[in-house]
Order: C-alpha cells, then sequence, then structure tokens
C-alpha cells in the first residue's frame, strides 16, 4: 500500500493544473473577495471581520478542492482503464486503495490550507494565537476526510464521461450553498436555513468557532460525523458492487 501511496503522490504532484487549483485558486479567490476589506468591519451575526472569515472559507474551499475533485475523477477514469481490476488481481486489499486515494489527496490538501493562511497573514495582516493556527489547520485537514470519503463514492458512482459534470455540479453546489464563496448571512431565510444542514456550512463553522476562540459547536461536529458515515458507507458498498460486476 505504501508503494501506492507514493504513486498517487508522485501524481498529484505532477498535475500542474490540480495544483493550481487546489493551492493557489483557493488565495486568488481570497485576495479577489477579501482584497479591499478592511480589518474592522463585522461580517454580519458572526463576529468576525471579513479577511478572518473568508480565510477559514477559502482554506477550507482549498481543501474541498483538493480531496473531492482530486479522487472523483481519477478513481472513475481508472475503473474504465482497467487499472483498478489490475489492481484486485494484487494481494492489495480494497480498503488500501481507497486509503491511497484519501492520503495523497490530504497531503495535497495541507498546502492549500497554509497558503491561504500565509496570504491572509501576509496581506491582510490577520492576527491569531500560535493554538489556534495549529486548531484551524488540523481541523479543517481533519475536516476534509468527509469530502474525501465524497469523492470516493463519486468516483464509484459515475463512468468517466459523467463524473466532471457529476462533480463539478455537487462541487460547486457545496461551495456556495455552504457559505464558502460568500457568508451564508447575505443568503435569503429560506436559504440559510438549508445552508445550515450542509456538509460545507458545518466545516467551516468549526474554523469559525477557534477563530474566536470558542469550542466548535456539537451540532457541526455530528453533521460532518453523519456526512462522513453516509459517504464512506456509500462508497464501500458501491466499490462492493463494482467488485462484483467485474
Amino acid at each position: 500500500m505504501n508503494s501506492l501511496i507514493k504513486l498517487e503522490l508522485a501524481r498529484a504532484l505532477r498535475n500542474r493544473k490540480f495544483l493550481f487549483f487546489s493551492v493557489l485558486y483557493p488565495s486568488i479567490l481570497f485576495l479577489i473577495i477579501a482584497g479591499k476589506a478592511d480589518g474592522t468591519t463585522e461580517v454580519g451575526g458572526s463576529g468576525l471581520t471579513l479577511p478572518t472569515y473568508m480565510m477559514v472559507s477559502m482554506a477550507s474551499f482549498g481543501a474541498l478542492t483538493a480531496v473531492l475533485m482530486g479522487n472523483s475523477e481519477r478513481i472513475a477514469k481508472e475503473r474504465e482503464s482497467g487499472w483498478v481490476r489490475q489492481l484486485r488481481l494484487t494481494p492489495l486489499p480494497g480498503r488500501g486503495y481507497v486509503l491511497a486515494k484519501t492520503a495523497s489527496a490530504a497531503v495535497v490538501s495541507l498546502p492549500s490550507i497554509v497558503v491561504v493562511f500565509a496570504v491572509a497573514a501576509a496581506v491582510k495582516h490577520v492576527r491569531l494565537d500560535a493554538w489556534q493556527w495549529l486548531a484551524l489547520t488540523g481541523a479543517i485537514w481533519a475536516g476534509s476526510l468527509v469530502f474525501a470519503a465524497l469523492g470516493v463514492a463519486i468516483g464509484y458512482l459515475a463512468t468517466g464521461d459523467a463524473v466532471r459534470p457529476i462533480t463539478m455540479i455537487v462541487y460547486f453546489g457545496l461551495s456556495m450553498l455552504g457559505g464558502l464563496w460568500m457568508p451564508a448571512t447575505s443568503f435569503p431565510r429560506w436559504l440559510q436555513d438549508i445552508a445550515e444542514w450542509l456538509p460545507t456550512h458545518a466545516y467551516a463553522a468549526l474554523g469559525q468557532a477557534i477563530e474566536q476562540s470558542q469550542a466548535p459547536h456539537g451540532r457541526d461536529i455530528a453533521l460532518l460525523v453523519v456526512f462522513f458515515a453516509l459517504f464512506a458507507g456509500g462508497a464501500a458498498w458501491l466499490y462492493r458492487k463494482d467488485t462484483l460486476k467485474a
């Protein structure tokens, strides 16, 4: 399994387009959205300034990009090319394949988080305590596993031709409706009610609570756990179904 993880990492790091969207794109969006904002005006109802609020949102968006976009399309194409079938002939267990995909995506997601933080601190002068920076990094990195499981599920659900549009719809839908691109407080009330039940909203809320020196809300953690169980369970079921067809 270690050899497969090394191979997946090498492939991810060679993909310059993927690295741009997962590592640099979130930081560019952060500068576009928060570039002209001052450091005193608060986002309505959050208790955070716009640069501080969007820093967590864009770091979460970057991690989401790495684990969701990186897994789904690659898995679907490997299924069609026969690569997954070949791996089943080796001693590698099914869970090893899934873990290798998740591990490679998680490694790429970490730089995207750190780069957003560095840009926010250097350009917008976001200042937090050392424990907050560490807690933010850990929470956003760990929370990305929810969407890594979703990426695996989509990869086994869709064909090579259909996986990209399906992933893009899910990707942009969760990002926008979950409040990663703009504060959910700016939505109409009915849309805010929907956003509060999305995993991306709970995901960003973890970091926002840490920025306010508070413990994450139990409801957000519970929501992410439930979605992780659903996505991981769905991925496991689809993997077994794909194995039977093979």
